[in-house]
């Protein structure tokens, strides 16, 4: 149980956690989190404000919207505010909701809830204010009550007339028929008036209806999913950054300071709802959107009416089945009262109306389909077999390839190429494929390669092992690489500059064969300035940073060889009992050291084995000794002081600011 200091705490930093995720994702564009995880903070803080009302804060995150806008662009002030949507996660959640819109009202049993239902789409809140038809500015929601000025930026963008289009009246009614016709009619409450003021703007002589003399269009700018990997593929041609996903590619090519850019960037909008108004074309949420989109605005075609929460779940479950393959991102349904009389009684909590719902989908999982596998080999000669997908959008994320583990996994899933699969993000970080929908398809079955892909060696599994390795040890290319980007990581060697691009682009050019070619790259310090992209000073702090690291902790270079079954914690546990490389490679070698390896705490038969099998090997003892020839790191002695954290487990929480992860453990 819950105490209340606990709560306060827990209240305290949530309220910072989420302001901050709600900077990262709405003024900077740079989200670190799924909406899923996102969700999960909303609700742990939503719960512990029910069971606590007198903590809530002033900093609640329910009293805020989105994040201020920050940066270069002007403020725009909403004449009416741009509001969030509460959340649904499941049927239940949308049932309640119709039932507490129904006790608010006191309607009768007999009279329908009727909703509109449509895709939420995942873009960039944007709001255009037309005047007599003609657009003259656009903002974006910011925090709700203050935005940010793109009106020039907007202008760029085809979806988004400059001038409303007249549409002639038919028959009298506001926007033409509803999807099942006169029956749209009598759910205005048996000929009840639904607003006590007449809202139909003038007509003009020629028949056509005059617009009204403010209307504010509110809607999302997006990116296309097509649109998003075209982008993506000229960033990636001209070697600049890639953006992470469509709604980050939207909302950076609209906050464009340059608005040639935003024209250069195919950017679409569609229109959902309203904000300020003079007058309304229509009595219910359904015709004034329908009139929106007379006017020359897109609205979704999935944009419909239901009588009863069954035909809004059947709608939710027909969009759901469709979201992989629709042309853009979305999260979840929307559902709102339809009746404008109704939405105005309801009126609004906190940060958003009580008449409107979002309905969102599972943001950790989505389907697609497995176009290819591919196998990569890794540092230590293992084959990983990973899926090369059609991209899907799943937690916010891009997805385009996901890892299939190992044969044994792939066995498990039966997938070939061409299934149609379920993919999720593990943790919501490490995409993987969670169930094969194509089983039952007749398709021959994958087969795993017994040979490396890479360099034609052998592979094969070791007793007892799942995994396939490549037997060709550093003859491999792929092992040479992947060693080489080991050696120089944060984790490893940690040389600063020397990222995986630059250990590729020398490794083609035939500078680094071994770590030992590191030490020797100051002889080529001509031929790297003559690359292009180098300068004077980017070379000489390479040199620099890599001549630092000539007398390296023993530990981490042992680590930084990348031998199997050593990773950092072992290195330190053997160099802690050994002191110099030189010794530990003595007793690896002889025939009485297994005995004294083993006796090491931490240290079993596998690790023991491995170093035998690294030392066995005539290449990676002229590896070791080239590099112990460039190198002389000093005895690894550990002193041990009593203090006031001995025998304590130290947890970092938050960030850090003064230096990484990493660095903070070591």
């Amino acid at each position: 149980m819950t105490t209340e200091a606990e709560a306060a705490n827990r209240l305290l930093r949530l309220a910072r956690e989420i302001a901050k995720h709600n900077r990262l994702y709405h003024t900077l564009d740079t989200p670190e989190i799924s909406d899923g995880e996102y969700d999960a903070l909303v609700r742990e803080n939503n719960a512990l404000e029910a069971e606590f009302p007198h903590l809530v804060r002033e900093d609640s995150p329910n009293k805020a919207v989105g994040a201020a806008p920050a940066g270069h662009l002007s403020k725009v002030n909403h004449a009416k505010p741009m509001l969030s949507l509460d959340n649904a996660f499941a049927d239940e959640d949308v049932a309640d909701f119709v039932a507490r819109v129904r006790r608010f009202l006191n309607l009768p049993e007999d009279v329908p809830v009727v909703l509109t239902a449509e895709p939420k789409i995942d873009g960039l809140s944007c709001s255009l204010r037309y005047e007599h038809g003609v657009l003259v500015q656009a903002a974006t929601r910011g925090d709700g009550q203050v935005g940010e000025d793109v009106t020039a930026n907007v202008r760029t963008v085809a979806d988004v007339p400059e001038r409303l289009k007249p549409s002639p009246l038919q028959g009298g009614a506001a926007t033409g028929p509803s999807p099942r016709g006169s029956a749209a009619q009598h759910r205005l409450g048996e000929g009840e008036s639904a607003v006590t003021q007449p809202l139909t703007p003038a007509l003009s002589p020629d028949g056509e209806r005059e617009f009204p003399s403010v209307f504010e269009i509110r809607g999302e700018i997006y990116m296309a999913k097509a649109d998003f990997e075209a982008l993506n593929a000229t960033q990636e041609a001209k070697g600049e950054k890639l953006f992470a996903n469509p709604r980050n590619a939207a909302a950076g090519s609209l906050r464009q300071k340059d608005a040639s850019v935003t024209a250069a960037r195919p950017l679409r909008f569609l229109a959902h709802g309203w904000g300020e108004v003079s007058d309304l074309p229509g009595e219910t949420q359904y015709d004034v959107i329908k009139a929106i989109e007379s006017w020359g605005l897109p609205v979704d075609p999935r944009f419909i009416r239901t009588d009863t929460v069954e035909e809004t779940l059947i709608h939710y479950r027909t969009i759901e089945a469709l979201r992989a393959d629709l042309p853009f991102d979305i999260d979840g349904v929307v559902y709102k009262v339809d009746r404008l009389d109704w939405q105005a009684r309801l009126g609004f909590v906190a940060k958003a109306p009580r008449w409107a719902i979002a309905h969102k989908f599972p943001a950790e999982r989505a389907e697609t389909t497995l176009e290819a596998i591919a196998i990569q080999v890794g540092r230590t000669g293992k084959l990983t077999p990973v899926g090369r997908l059609k991209p899907v959008t799943v937690g916010g994320v891009v997805v385009s390839n996901v890892t299939l583990h190992n044969r044994d996994e792939i066995a498990r899933l039966g997938v070939r190429v061409g299934d149609r699969v379920v993919v999720q993000r593990a943790g919501d970080v490490i995409p993987q494929i969670v169930d094969n929908l194509s089983r039952d398809d007749t398709r021959p079955p994958f087969a795993f390669p017994d040979h490396c892909p890479e360099c034609g060696s052998e592979a094969q599994a070791e007793e007892g092992e799942v995994d396939v390795r490549c037997t060709g040890g550093l003859i491999c290319p792929a092992q040479r690489v992947e060693r080489l980007k080991h050696f120089v990581s944060r984790t490893a060697l940690d040389i600063e500059g020397l990222g995986e691009k630059t250990i590729l682009e020398f490794f083609e050019l035939g500078w680094l064969h071994s770590p030992a070619d590191i030490f020797r790259l100051k002889a080529r310090r001509a031929d790297i300035l003559a690359r292009e992209g180098w300068q004077e000073k980017s070379v000489d702090n390479l040199l620099a940073a890599i001549e630092a690291k000539r007398s390296p902790d023993a530990a981490r270079l042992l680590f930084a060889l990348g031998i199997r079954h050593v990773g950092a914690v072992t290195a330190r546990d053997l160099l802690k009992a050994f002191v110099t490389l030189p010794r530990l490679r003595t007793l690896a070698t002889s025939e009485t050291g297994a005995e004294e390896l083993i006796q090491i705490d931490g240290i079993g038969p596998a690790v023991v084995e491995a170093l035998a099998d690294f030392f066995h090997e005539p290449h990676n003892v002229a590896v070791w000794d080239d590099l112990l020839a460039q190198v002389s790191p000093p005895d690894y002695i550990v002193e041990t002081r009593a203090s006031s954290v001995s025998g304590k487990t130290i947890v970092f929480t938050g960030s850090l600011e003064t230096m990484s992860r990493d660095e903070a453990k070591a």
